[in-house]
Order: C-alpha cells, then structure tokens, then sequence
C-alpha cells in the first residue's frame, strides 16, 4: 500500500500528522534533500514539500518531475505562499495540455 509524507518545518506540517500523513521535521536543506530521496525510495506515492524548503531543493525535486511515482507537491508553509507552488502546477498543466491555457 502506498503511503503520503509531509516535509518541512516543525510548525508548517505537524497538523498533516493528524490527517493519517507522514510527518518529517526538516528545518535545514541537507536534511530535507537526505529525506526526499530516502522516501522516493520507499513506498511513498505522493510527497508534499514546503515551499520554503523546496527553494533549496530544486534540483532534487527536478528528478522526479517527469516520474509517476513519488509526485512531489510543494506546499505553503506557516510564512505564507512563495509562488513556487502555483508555478509548478501552471508548469504541469502546460507540459499535459502543451499550452498556456492562462
């Protein structure tokens, strides 16, 4: 069975563990980047990240753009939204349709 982890900073996903989610604290991007690609390796489907440490993990996160498996979805963190989350998905949905439909 697939499972669903949370990445980031205490404050921004301890809630997620309340929903049934994996936790994993990372405050530092060596931390977060030694544990996005250990649950890429496990039987995690999706991976959510905050934005504010998905700053300093592009290329990790580049990796498994084009994957089905883990999808890696960035998240705002309890300092409010970056953009990088709305980016990735106007991204996603240009790489599916092949256009800007903005």
């Amino acid at each position: 069975m697939y499972k669903i982890a949370v990445i980031g900073d205490r404050d921004s996903v301890l809630g997620f563990r309340a929903l049934g989610l994996d936790v994993f604290f990372c405050d530092d991007a060596e931390t977060g980047r030694k544990t996005l690609l250990r649950l890429a390796q496990q039987e995690y489907a999706v991976i959510y990240i905050t934005e504010q440490l998905a700053q300093h993990l592009t290329a990790e996160i580049a990796r498994y753009k084009d994957d089905v498996m883990p999808a890696v979805i960035l998240i705002p963190g309890k300092g409010g939204s970056l953009g990088l989350a709305g980016h990735a998905l106007q991204a996603a949905v240009e790489r599916a349709v092949g256009a800007d439909i903005s």
